[in-house]
């Protein structure tokens, strides 16, 4: 009878363990998986949207202008010197503002 009573509750702790654990990951997912998704989306939708005259911040903090865009690529043009435009990926570009949001 003693053994019945031990395996009883043996059984209900692994079943609240379970859920302990079940309770990790959803909150892993909320807190981490998932603003991790959203920041991507809005990423992707932004780099979609870019245009040519549009201004950017690229990851490494320097500003410019889009002179020319491909698929993967774009040419941004920095400060006020028309010789210093440089390819780089759009996956470089952190930030865009358009030219009426300023």
């Amino acid at each position: 009878m003693l053994n019945l009573m031990t395996d009883a509750s043996g059984g209900s702790g692994m079943v609240v363990m379970l859920i302990y654990i079940v309770i990790i990951v959803a909150a892993m997912y909320f807190f981490a998986i998932r603003p991790q998704k959203k920041e991507q989306k809005r990423m992707a939708a932004l780099l979609a949207s870019l245009e040519v005259g549009d201004t950017v911040v690229t990851t490494s903090g320097f500003y410019g202008v889009v002179i020319d865009l491909t698929d993967e690529d774009c040419i941004v043009e920095f400060g006020n010197n028309k010789n210093c435009r440089i390819p780089m990926k759009k996956s470089a570009i952190a930030e865009v503002e358009k030219p009426g949001e300023a």
